[in-house]
């Protein structure tokens, strides 16, 4: 400890050294010290969770340009490059020793081979600028779920997004002492051209589960860059795995039955599949909308939120199916926009905001009119698909009060959903916890969105929403999750919906507002206070009951030509679907629990059933 606190002390000035040695934590200052010296930084800032501190950082990210404040108080926008818009799929690498093989579907580079690559690029990466050193914690502070995390960056755009998002950790990791339990993160943002990222060909993100350690470099858009959220999911995933419990990629919320009675839901969709406006429905409570810990604690599986605020996907946000989102991006609230056009007047326009596009303004292109075009020809669009809004949970009328419960929340049901346009019902129950990991979360296939890089409209497959972020084998993953809801005395429910189906015209069979109807049907569900019907996949709603809560809910009427329509059971489809979902799994080369294949084989045996006896095609008023 003494020659890694000397060297801190000769490489910072006397107050940010201050900071450091009152922490007290060896592993902690080796870990600085390594890589200050990669870095080689002009100059050194330590945030010690003080709001003058958290103003430094403020300003800072105004007077390097990376953010540029908008006609409103504690309004600001940030621009990432035009080739730095989404998450790097293909150049987010784990950092394997020799000998260990995470199977199929991972993304994976040699660690030496990696780290070699990491040292390259990043020596002294940072010798023209300030390195920032910021501290949360995941999860709620002094609980059973707390991971301390430490940041660096050069970013003071990172740093500010992660002062919103997440919840201060410097006095955590004071009151943690000499520990070596925490999560690393080591950013550079690298060469800027007009305060952005512009050596996107030595883009990396590479990820060490050993050290619990991510690196990134020469990127600013937040999903590649914001270590505390999908990057250190990766690390909480590995280390969920080591441990017993799960990190998901999941909303938490509260829903209001009958009298004063609240049911906790998580919930795991793919990116722009209705994953936040269902935590954020109007009459419910919110936990969080993105990342969930969940543990056994004494026999029942209990949830938090690992963050303290939205990075969410603006594009179509409008005052009628958004109203709290709206009211705060319309505010006075802290926020940050990203890739939003800008207008003469310093206000903000995105893709589906309600009013006339503005004739010109400023985007992530650079000045912008209708037409314009890129090199491709592709018109540009006033703000790009997957363009961000940052703001804390706080600042949200509908937060539940136990959103910093260290205990978390107890789960009554778990829902998965995804974009499919001719298959799932638009909820539908499984018989019970194995059943729905398997042919629920285990099997989501949803078409991709922008919010990665590549084509849109594929139809992909993604285990409880995760696959993007896993960080072990698939096969260990599902098994891991089957063997978790074995473990519990009180299991939670799951069930699956999907607000993208079609009808053979091609229009959507549910509006964006009938998921609430689905959602209060769900929590009668948990509390056993509603029926259900069982279609041979799981069980689906009466349509009487839904007559009454469409009535009761939503203020309209509930035809029951629109009920067979959403609820007809597609057996063709479902077939199709269940052997798609074999034939992946059968590809995963191991780990795969065979309980999947025997659900699969049963529901496929029973769908050929209904189909000898009943058609390709049966109305729900048929079972």
């Amino acid at each position: 400890m003494k020659n890694s606190i000397e060297t801190i002390k000769n490489k910072f000035d006397e107050k940010n050294f201050e900071k450091i040695k009152n922490i007290n934590n060896q592993y902690l200052n080796d870990f600085i010290v390594k890589h200050i010296e990669l870095l080689n930084p002009k100059s050194i800032f330590v945030c010690n969770d003080s709001e003058e501190d958290f103003n430094y950082i403020r300003n800072k990210a105004i007077m390097d340009g990376e953010e540029i404040k908008l006609n409103k108080a504690n309004r600001t926008l940030h621009f990432d490059g035009i080739y730095d818009q989404a998450r790097d799929k293909k150049r987010t690498k784990f950092l394997l020793p020799k000998g260990v093989n995470f199977g199929d579907g991972l993304n994976t580079i040699d660690k030496e081979e990696g780290l070699a690559d990491t040292n390259d690029i990043m020596s002294e990466i940072m010798n023209d600028r300030e390195l920032l050193i910021l501290f949360f914690t995941l999860g709620p502070a002094n609980s059973p779920f707390t991971i301390p995390a430490i940041q660096l960056t050069d970013s003071s755009y990172v740093a500010h997004s992660e002062i919103i998002l997440y919840r201060p950790g410097y006095e955590e990791f004071k009151r943690f002492g000499n520990c070596d339990k925490y999560f690393g993160f080591v950013h550079s943002e690298g060469e800027l051209e007009n305060a952005v990222s512009i050596n996107i060909d030595k883009r990396r993100i590479y990820i060490d589960t050993e050290e619990d350690i991510v690196y990134s470099m020469n990127t600013q858009y937040g999903g590649n860059t914001i270590g505390l959220k999908k990057l250190a999911m990766r690390l909480a995933i590995s280390k969920a795995s080591k441990e017993g419990w799960l990190t998901e990629h999941m909303f938490i919320s509260g829903v209001h039955g009958p009298g004063s009675r609240v049911t906790y839901f998580s919930g795991a969709f793919p990116s722009m599949c209705g994953k936040t406006s269902t935590a954020m429905l109007g009459g419910e409570t919110i936990i969080g909308d993105d990342i969930a810990y969940i543990k056994n604690i004494e026999g029942e599986g209990r949830a938090v939120n690992v963050e303290a605020g939205l990075f969410g996907i603006i594009k179509d946000i409008n005052p009628d199916d958004d109203p709290m989102i709206w009211e705060i991006l319309n505010g006075e609230d802290e926020v940050i926009f990203s890739n939003v056009l800008i207008t003469e007047d310093r206000d903000v326009c995105w893709i589906g905001k309600p009013g006339e596009v503005p004739e010109r303004g400023i985007n992530y292109s650079g000045q912008w009119k209708p037409g314009k075009v890129d090199e491709d020809g592709n018109e540009i669009t006033p703000s790009h698909k997957n363009a961000r809004f940052t703001t804390n949970l706080k600042n949200l009328d509908n937060l539940d009060p136990k959103f910093d419960d260290p205990n978390g929340v107890k789960l009554g049901g778990i829902i998965y959903g995804g974009r499919d346009s001719d298959t799932w019902v638009p909820v539908l129950e499984a018989y019970n916890w194995e059943h729905g990991i398997v042919t629920a979360g285990a099997s989501i296939e949803s078409e991709t969105t922008a919010a990665t890089l590549g084509k849109t409209g594929v139809r992909t497959f993604s285990p409880m929403s995760n696959l993007d972020f896993l960080s072990i084998p698939i096969g260990k993953y599902v098994d891991i999750n089957i063997k978790f809801g074995q473990s519990l005395q009180e299991v939670p429910r799951i069930f699956g919906v999907n607000y993208f189906l079609k009808g053979n015209d091609g229009e959507y069979l549910n509006s964006k507002l009938d998921k609430v109807v689905w959602l209060k049907w769900m929590e009668l569900r948990v509390n056993n206070e509603v029926g259900a019907i069982d279609i041979g996949t799981g069980f689906i709603p009466r349509y009487e009951d839904l007559k009454k809560m469409f009535k009761k809910f939503l203020g309209k009427d509930y035809a029951e030509e629109d009920y067979v329509r959403q609820f007809t059971l597609r057996i063709p489809e479902n077939i199709s679907k269940n052997e798609r979902i074999t034939d992946i799994y059968k590809n995963i080369s191991r780990g795969v629990p065979d309980i999947l294949f025997e659900i699969l084989r049963d529901q496929k045996l029973k769908l050929l059933e209904l189909k000898k006896e009943k058609g390709d095609y049966i109305s729900p008023l048929k079972f």
